[in-house]
């Protein structure tokens, strides 16, 4: 099947049903919004997507340099796909550090686009390069494509009044019409898109759309390519789809809580990589009546939505990691309290500042146990970017009826991740339950008793300021359970501790019960929690297709967990436990089950490979010798 260009020369196009594609260049280059937009043509294409974009942890590295290297990958295919993929097909390297930081994993013959015009002497000694890869052999396993991106940007915009730094700017959109050329994608979703963002600086836009159109056209017109990829659009269940990241599908799950509520929604934070993302959509949406502070630190900002909640709204607060360490004792207070409000954790690599644009899920035991004493909070974990949209509703659900403080557990794999979301319609949703305690007209002299609790959920009133005949004590010091004043006796403390943590634990009535991929029972059972969800999928589809009996299990409800997985995990020979930490969900089920759990644990900022899983599973199952992954154990101790 060939196409012509409009020099008429041939152009085979060759169809594949995935390809995977890497941007990379300095953390200045724009290789995010290149990727974003790339991305955005794909979703419209009909593609189903995957993206991991990959954030400097500097602030701003030293221009060139390897810590400075900004990535970001898209996987597109014509069926569904559930990761961003292991290795890209296509590699498009802005300078050498970026090259060098990726080229390792980068497919076999895979492509190369290179800027070479940033391949001076000087770059390449600052990304550790002794001679030119370009020039000296190294590449010979791969196909490398040298355009000098820079000179015909420039060329492209000649004649705009734009000062050189600006010029050199616009060479990612070059790049990015260079690729959407490669892949057959229009431009006309990234004209639109330009129009729109910089109509109010005309003579950037014009260089943006130079640039863009440049690229598409050096695509059309060089010797160099001669091949095309297509990717068929897939199939989907019809309806109206957006591409959504984690953190925007959180912002929306939460107003989605409000509406089905219809209580005002109140989110206090302290902006923080990488949950800040929430803050931002959350304050375009005044218009529902959702209320944005941005605190002066994050124990003001537990504070405000524990307020709020009191008042009787939406009380919601967003952190990370060390935000979420910051808040626990105002948590607790809302433990106390027993106010339904939700704390959003979008999980990084630590521990301290750690890797703040990195993915880890090392928050688990802090969610569930980080606080002084016994102090029982629910906690869920949406499984892919638009899961997020779900299990934020599911965690206002929760806090309502139970009135809790739910800890909602994201990271910054989901976060910063994104794929194709179909918009549900409002009847589609659950619905949310809740009142307010009933206000006392009759004059009675009987005290109110906040803590008087319903026989199912153990949830007490709530009762809010200003409602007639419903005074009562609120705060951390211990509560009577029969009169709602300040109590020190022994045996009421240890009742209220009790009903506060058969209260979390009732919630089990209320959340489905866990299903498992697979088969019912077999050899391995694969457990995951979190963003881990894709990769563990995938390599236990795999692994089935080629004959073995393993299956999985994910698990969105951690605390508590569904009432049936207990019995699941009796049903397996083997249990296999992979996460971005050092063993915490791991910990938990052996701990509850008794179930010798094996853990799989990686702590490279980065999500897990699904080869990495195959393998950890064909090393259980006993056909293969023992698997570490390269940074694993063997190099500990500083060798490796």
């Amino acid at each position: 099947m060939t196409t012509e260009s409009p020099t008429r020369r041939e152009v085979r196009i060759e169809e594949r049903d995935r390809m995977t594609v890497r941007f990379a260049g300095d953390s200045g280059d724009g290789m995010q919004l290149t990727g974003t937009q790339f991305t955005r043509t794909t979703v419209i294409y009909g593609n189903d997507i995957a993206t991991l974009p990959d954030f400097p942890a500097e602030i701003r590295a030293p221009q060139g340099s390897l810590p400075g290297v900004s990535g970001f990958q898209l996987s597109f295919a014509s069926t569904d796909i559930k990761t961003p993929g292991d290795q890209p097909d296509a590699l498009v390297a802005l300078n050498p550090a970026a090259l060098r930081v990726n080229i390792g994993d980068l497919k076999p013959g895979g492509l190369i686009i290179v800027d070479e015009a940033e391949f001076t002497p000087q770059n390449l000694k600052k990304a550790g390069y002794e001679s030119n890869p370009l020039e000296d052999g190294s590449l010979s396993g791969y196909q490398v494509f040298r355009v000098n991106i820079t000179k015909q940007t420039e060329e492209a915009l000649e004649g705009l009044d734009l000062p050189p730094n600006r010029r050199y700017q616009s060479r990612n959109f070059y790049a990015l019409g260079l690729v959407l050329w490669l892949f057959d994608r229009t431009l006309d979703t990234t004209i639109k898109w330009a129009t729109d963002r910089f109509k109010r600086n005309p003579e950037i836009l014009e260089a943006n759309l130079r640039a863009l159109k440049a690229g598409y056209a050096f695509g059309e017109t060089t010797e160099m390519f001669h091949v095309r990829y297509e990717v068929p659009p897939a199939k989907v269940q019809p309806g109206l789809y957006r591409h959504i990241s984690g953190n925007e599908a959180t912002a929306l799950g939460f107003l989605a809580a409000s509406v089905l509520s219809g209580l005002p929604l109140v989110y206090a934070s302290y902006p923080i990589t990488p949950a800040s993302d929430i803050l931002h959509e959350l304050s375009k949406l005044k218009a529902f009546g959702v209320k944005t502070i941005q605190a002066e630190d994050e124990i003001a900002a537990m504070c405000m939505a524990i307020g709020a909640a009191y008042a009787g709204h939406l009380g919601l607060t967003g952190t990370s990691g060390p935000g979420l360490a910051l808040k626990s004792e105002a948590l607790n207070l809302a433990v106390m309290a027993e106010l339904p409000v939700v704390v959003i954790d979008v999980q990084r690599a630590g521990p301290s500042t750690g890797m703040p644009t990195k993915t880890e899920q090392a928050d688990l035991l802090q969610a569930m146990f980080g606080r002084n004493g016994d102090s029982p909070v629910a906690v869920v974990a949406p499984a892919t970017p638009s899961d997020c949209f779900t299990m934020a509703i599911e965690a206002f659900r929760i806090a309502l009826k139970y009135m809790v403080p739910v800890v909602f557990l994201s990271e910054g794999y989901l976060a910063n991740g994104s794929e194709p979301w179909r918009i549900p319609s409002l009847d589609e949703l659950p619905r949310i339950e809740w009142h307010y305690a009933a206000e006392r007209t009759d004059g009675a002299d009987g005290k109110f008793n906040p803590y008087q609790r319903d026989p199912v959920t153990l949830a007490r009133p709530w009762a809010v300021p200003g409602q007639r005949g419903l005074q009562h004590r609120i705060g951390g010091l211990e509560k009577s359970g029969e009169t709602g004043d300040i109590s020190y006796d022994p045996g009421n403390h240890h009742r209220m501790t009790l009903a506060r943590k058969a209260k979390v634990e009732r919630i089990v009535q209320d959340i489905p019960p866990a299903s498992v991929e697979g088969p019912e029972e077999g050899d391995l059972l694969v457990v995951g929690w979190g963003g881990t969800y894709g990769a563990i999928s995938t390599a236990a589809e795999n692994a089935r297709k080629a004959g073995k009996s393993v299956a999985h299990l994910h698990l969105r409800y951690l605390n508590p967990m569904p009432a049936n997985v207990g019995e699941i995990l009796k049903r397996y020979r083997k249990v296999l436990v992979p996460e971005l930490n050092t063993g915490q969900l791991c910990l938990l089920l052996r701990a509850k089950y008794l179930v010798d759990a094996i853990p799989f644990n990686k702590i490279a900022g980065q999500p897990f490979k699904i080869a990495e899983i195959e393998a950890k599973i064909d090393e259980v199952l006993g056909l293969r010798g023992p698997y570490e992954l390269e940074f694993g154990p063997a190099s500990v101790l500083g060798g490796g």
